[in-house]
C-alpha cells in the first residue's frame, strides 16, 4: 500500500493549504478504506466462486464483454503509469545519493541515473515468475515504512525554517486553482492498492465457515492503520518544517544528516525495484498472452527476451523524457488512480447488491462516485499543466 506517492504529500499539502490539506488526507482516507472493504466482500459473494482479478468483478457487475473493456484498459494504464512513474524516482533517488555521498564529484546527468536504474529491470524482468515476491513486499514494505520514518524524523530534527510561509503557493489565482487540482492527484497516487487486493486475497484459504474476507478484512485494517502512521506524519511535518518551499519529493528537500538521509534515498530505490516489478507482471503476462494467442508466436525464452526488454526500454525512455514526478503524479493519480481507487467498486457495489434507493449505502456509494468523478475530471487538469510549465524550462535529455 505505502508508495512513493508518500513523498510527494507535503508539496501537495503546500498546494492545498492546511485546512483542505488535512480534510482531504482524511476524507481520501476513509473513501478508499471503505472501497477496499467493499471488494473485500465481493471476492466471494457469489458462493462457491471466488474473484481472484479485478476484471472477473467487472464481469460479474457488466456483463462479459463491456467488463473487460470498463477494467482492463485501466489497469494497464495504472500498471504502465505507476511504472514510468517509478523509474523517475528511482533515477531521482539515485541522483540524489550520488550527489550526497560524493560532494566533490562531477555532476552526472539525471537520464543517466534513469538509465542506470532501468539496467536493473533488464535482467529481474526475466525472472518467469515471482515465487520470492513475499521476499520482495516484505523488503519492500520495511523499506517503506523506514524512509517515511526518516522523511518526518529529519523535518523534526530540521525544525521550522526561517521565514517559512504557509499562504497560497503561486502569484496567479490560476497557478494556485490549477496546483489545488493537481494536489487532489498527488493524494489520489498515495492511495492505491486496489488493484491487486483481489490477487492478494486469492492466496488466502477460504471455507464456507471461515471465508477469506474475515483475515482479509484484519489484515487491510492492519494496514491501513500502518498507512495512517506513515503518511499523516509526513504530509503534515514536512509541511510544517518547509512551507510553500518544499520540493515535490520530500527527500530532496532535507540534507542534512548526510548519512541518514542518502540512506532514506537508497531505500527508497530498493523499494521502487521491487514495486515496479510487482507492476510490471501483469504487463508482461497481458503482453505474451496476446502474443502467443492472437498472433501465433512460439512462446518462449526469445519471446520473453524480447516483449519485456521492450517494455522496461520503452517506460525507462518516456521517464528519461518527462522526468517531472509531481506533475506525472498528479496527472495519472487523476486519471487512472480516481476511477480504480475511489469509485469502481462503489458502481460495481450499485451494479450487483441493488441497494434500496435513498438507503445509507446507496446514499454512501453515490457520494463516493460524485467525489471520484469530479477527482478523475478535474486532477489531471491541474498535473498536466503542471508537466507543461516543467517542460518549458526543461532541457530534453539533459
Amino acid at each position: 500500500m505505502v508508495g512513493a506517492g508518500v513523498l510527494s504529500l507535503p508539496y501537495a499539502m503546500s498546494e492545498l493549504g492546511w485546512g483542505p490539506g488535512i480534510a482531504i488526507l482524511i476524507i481520501s482516507w476513509i473513501i478508499t478504506l471503505y472501497t477496499l472493504w467493499q471488494m473485500v466482500e465481493m471476492h466471494e459473494m457469489v458462493p462457491g466462486k471466488r474473484f481472484d482479478r479485478y476484471h472477473e468483478l467487472g464481469q460479474q457487475a457488466f456483463g462479459e464483454k463491456l467488463g473487460l473493456w470498463i477494467v482492463v484498459p485501466q489497469q494497464l494504464v495504472v500498471e504502465v503509469s505507476v511504472n514510468i512513474v517509478y523509474m523517475v524516482t528511482g533515477g531521482q533517488s539515485l541522483r540524489k545519493f550520488h550527489n550526497l555521498v560524493c560532494t566533490g564529484c562531477k555532476d552526472i546527468k539525471q537520464t543517466y541515473f534513469i538509465m542506470i536504474f532501468a539496467s536493473v529491470h533488464f535482467v529481474l524482468s526475466q525472472l518467469p515468475n515471482f515465487n520470492s515476491i513475499a521476499g520482495v513486499s516484505l523488503a519492500a514494505a520495511v523499506m517503506s515504512l523506514s524512509y517515511s520514518t526518516i522523511a518526518w524524523g529529519a523535518s523534526v530534527d530540521k525544525g521550522k525554517q526561517e521565514n517559512v510561509e504557509y499562504g497560497y503557493r503561486y502569484s496567479s489565482t490560476a497557478g494556485n486553482v490549477f496546483g489545488f487540482l493537481g494536489a487532489l492527484g498527488d493524494v489520489a497516487f498515495a492511495y492505491a492498492g486496489h488493484n491487486v487486493v483481489l490477487e492478494i486475497q486469492a492466496t488466502i484459504p477460504s471455507t464456507p465457515e471461515k471465508p477469506s474476507k474475515k483475515p482479509m478484512w484484519k489484515g487491510v485494517v492492519v494496514a491501513y492503520i500502518i498507512v495512517a502512521l506513515c503518511y499523516f506524519p509526513v504530509a503534515l511535518i514536512g509541511y510544517w518544517a518547509f512551507g510553500n518551499a518544499v520540493q515535490d519529493n520530500i527527500l530532496l528537500s532535507l540534507e542534512k544528516p548526510t548519512w541518514l538521509i542518502a540512506m532514506a534515498n537508497m531505500m527508497v530505490v530498493v523499494h521502487v525495484i521491487g514495486s515496479y516489478q510487482i507492476y510490471a507482471m501483469p504487463v508482461f503476462d497481458m503482453l505474451e498472452t496476446v502474443l502467443v494467442k492472437r498472433l501465433h508466436f512460439p512462446p518462449g525464452l526469445m519471446l520473453r527476451l524480447i516483449t519485456r526488454s521492450v517494455y522496461v526500454a520503452f517506460t525507462m525512455f518516456i521517464a528519461i523524457t518527462f522526468p517531472f514526478f509531481g506533475g506525472l503524479l498528479g496527472f495519472f493519480g487523476g486519471l487512472v488512480f480516481a476511477p480504480t481507487t475511489y469509485f469502481l467498486p462503489c458502481v460495481m457495489w450499485l451494479a450487483i447488491y441493488k441497494p434500496k434507493v435513498g438507503s445509507l449505502s446507496w446514499i454512501t456509494n453515490w457520494i463516493c462516485i460524485i467525489l471520484g468523478v469530479l477527482l478523475m475530471i478535474l486532477a489531471p487538469i491541474g498535473g498536466l499543466r503542471q508537466i507543461i510549465l516543467d517542460a518549458k524550462t526543461y532541457k530534453f535529455y539533459s
